[in-house]
């Protein structure tokens, strides 16, 4: 479905999705052109080499396999470095529907990019909010695909109904297959469907939602997306590694979350910061 200015009822629809399932697509959000020049944009980025703190890429060390993730590693908070980047975060599309979901203003707390490019390992199904430890309630993503994603390139998967669940402490993740560590097995009864976009597509998800991606398993295809992470104005708390903006672009600071989170102190995240 598209979601429009004038869209109220597919707006609605979507937000019943989300609500039932910890999730919804809004197809199209964004146009092929536009996609098209946010890819130059990191094509861009990844030519002119580091930024520190954003974007590291290094060479294979001598003898060791290759890792298409050292050549191309995820880009971290690109919208501090990127003026499309930032466009894109706060787009006022994102929070249209973003408030629908959140029921108030959103707050942008990260943004990402992914080439994940043809042999790179997924990340294993795992929780956002282990990551943001929003407090209280929960964060919500926006994923937008910038190219055709599928199963064999390492599309999303998500585990429908476990956005109604705790944050999990996770297993250790198998490192052939995930960059990151954590790992969050279904709970009994429900497992794991493939979500399937086309360019300019928008998955939204609950920070509870278990999901995830397998591997880029095809020889000459990336799977490059963008993402956001957004909090509502109520959140009183938010982990480290996230400067939280008003969707106009103002600096809106949050105290730093406290205690241990659902491990304890015995597991430090990987992930998504």
């Amino acid at each position: 479905m598209t979601v429009t200015d004038s869209g109220g009822a597919a707006l609605a629809e979507v937000r019943r999705r989300f609500e039932e399932a910890g999730f919804a697509v809004v197809r199209a959000l964004f146009g092929r052109a536009e996609i098209d020049r946010l890819c130059a944009e990191f094509a861009a980025l990844h030519a002119a080499g580091p930024v520190p703190g954003h974007f590291e890429p290094r060479a294979p060390r001598g003898g060791a396999p290759a890792d298409p993730l050292l050549t191309h590693p995820r880009v971290m908070h690109p919208h501090e470095i990127s003026a499309p980047a930032r466009d894109v975060l706060l787009d006022p599309r994102l929070r249209t529907v973003l408030e629908a979901l959140l029921g108030e203003e959103p707050l942008a707390a990260q943004s990402m990019f992914y080439f994940k490019p043809p042999g790179a390992r997924g990340q294993a199904l795992h929780q956002d909010n282990f990551y943001l430890r929003v407090e209280p309630g929960t964060c919500v993503a926006a994923w937008v695909a910038c190219e055709v994603i599928d199963r064999e390139n390492g599309g999303l998967q998500v585990v429908p109904g476990t956005h109604l669940m705790d944050v999990f402490c996770p297993e250790e993740a198998d490192a052939e297959l995930s960059f990151a560590r954590e790992y969050v097995p279904p709970p009994p009864g429900l497992s794991a469907v493939p979500v399937d976009m086309a360019p300019g597509d928008v998955l939204f998800f609950n920070g509870s939602l278990v999901h995830g991606s397998g591997p880029n398993r095809t020889a000459d295809r990336f799977r490059r997306s963008f993402i956001g992470h957004y909090v509502g104005r109520s959140t009183e708390r938010i982990g480290d590694h996230y400067r939280t903006l008003s969707m106009a672009g103002e600096r809106v600071p949050l105290p730093k979350s406290e205690g241990a989170g659902p491990c304890g102190t015995e597991f430090a995240p990987h992930g998504p910061h």
